[in-house]
């Protein structure tokens, strides 16, 4: 008996451990990305338009996730905390929910504290493959099975004016955010200068799992 609470423990504590190793680098893709304009987590009576949202912006992060994937609670913070302290440099973060009901993603986004912008883009695990974001991240060559998080980074400055097109070339991040390149790139685009990353404590590396894909094993390596 104690053998099984043990390895329950140690199963409770290690595999959010190794659900955090999605990292990937930011890349740059060919893909037709259009506007959207979706309703808001918080208040599904109110929209919001990425074109108009990112008006006055000098770098827009969008991000696609599934509440339930721990990926995506790995990241999450990281990006509140970016957000905090970017926002007024001309940072703007949106996160947009997929597969899970509306008011899931609210009890997710408000338990991880999430203050930035988040809309919606579908409600149901059933309506994986036929969302814009399962369309987007494999078409720049995102092979997971969910793809959460994915992230596709906007210079509004390069955005169409009109049009259903906003870009059809963008950098994007097919997993977890690499914090330390994704600072960096944030910084960059603001136009502020780089921080000396050496004095900032570095992430352990964790084993490697694809925790949002159930059709994967558990100690399938990263590629």
């Amino acid at each position: 008996m104690k053998s099984i609470v043990l390895f329950a423990l140690t199963l409770a504590f290690v595999f959010p451990v190794l659900a955090q190793n999605e990292q990937s680098p930011i890349v740059n893709r060919d893909i037709k990305y259009q506007n959207w304009k979706y309703p808001t987590v918080r208040d599904i009576s109110k929209e919001i338009d990425l074109r108009e949202l990112s008006k006055g912006k000098k770098l827009v992060v969008v991000v696609y996730f599934a509440p339930w994937c721990p990926n995506w609670r790995f990241d999450a913070p990281k990006l509140e905390a970016f957000y905090k302290k970017y926002q007024a440099q001309g940072l703007e973060i949106v996160g947009v929910g997929e597969y899970d009901p509306v008011d899931s993603m609210k009890r997710n986004i408000d338990s991880l504290g999430i203050t930035f912008p988040v809309v919606y883009e579908s409600v149901s695990r059933a309506q994986r493959g036929s969302t814009k974001h399962s369309e987007y991240h494999k078409e720049t060559g995102d092979k997971r099975y969910t793809g959460s998080p994915w992230y596709i980074l906007l210079d509004p400055a390069k955005l169409a004016k009109d049009g259903d097109t906003l870009v059809k070339n963008a950098d994007v991040i097919n997993g977890e955010m690499i914090m330390v390149e994704g600072e960096a790139y944030i910084r960059k685009a603001l136009g502020l200068p780089a921080e000396d990353n050496a004095k900032k404590p570095q992430p352990a590396a964790a084993a490697a799992i694809e925790a949002c894909d159930p059709k994967k094993p558990v100690a399938l390596k990263k590629p």
